[in-house]
């Protein structure tokens, strides 16, 4: 049995798409104003977690972008070029689903490029821009969850291990965001 490098993107989609899941909890804990000193595990963590949450930003950014760059590799009839990676909307292979991978995309580009300079923006602007998740959270999912890694133009398996993994991150995602959603409007006690 060979690899074929539709396998090897749909793995690095796949750990990109755990990397984003595991950036975003970072991003909730940090948005309810979680100290680990003070809660568990009741020490400083070996790197802070505002500054683990921005290179696991970086990191999925590189690895989300590795993801397309793949295919256009790949020895698949029709194949894919670089503007049906940039406007899927006329890809070979799933349109509706490369295009809200492509919009995911975008829109975590805007949050890590403006996050990198966010020391000279002014907080509300690049708080507003951060809101960008909230969008491209639920598109990385369902374009994750739908899409044929195959490429083959097949129904989906949702309880393939790659889709229920997908599955468990957008629960875990989701319930951490009602979460911290409710956290914030909690009254402090003091």
């Amino acid at each position: 049995m060979s690899i074929s490098l539709v396998d090897v993107s749909a793995v690095i989609g796949l750990t990109a798409m755990c990397l984003v899941s595991l950036n975003i909890l970072m991003g909730i804990l940090l948005s309810v104003g979680y100290d680990p000193r003070k809660q568990w595990p009741h020490r400083a963590l070996p790197i802070p977690l505002f500054r683990l949450h921005n290179w696991t930003g970086y990191l999925a950014l590189c690895v989300v972008l590795l993801h397309p760059a793949t295919l256009l590799l790949a020895q698949i009839t029709p194949r894919f070029t670089i503007v049906n990676l940039l406007l899927p909307f006329h890809s070979p292979y799933q349109r509706l689903f490369n295009t809200l991978g492509a919009v995911t995309l975008y829109g975590l580009m805007l949050v890590v490029v403006t996050s990198y300079f966010r020391s000279r923006l002014r907080r509300r602007v690049w708080k507003r821009l951060h809101y960008t998740t909230y969008v491209a959270a639920p598109l990385l999912f369902v374009h994750s969850i739908f899409v044929d890694q195959y490429l083959k133009g097949q129904t989906p398996d949702f309880l393939d291990g790659e889709k229920v993994l997908i599955e468990c991150c957008c629960t875990i995602v989701f319930a951490a965001g009602l979460w911290g959603w409710r956290q914030r409007w909690r009254p402090r006690s003091t």
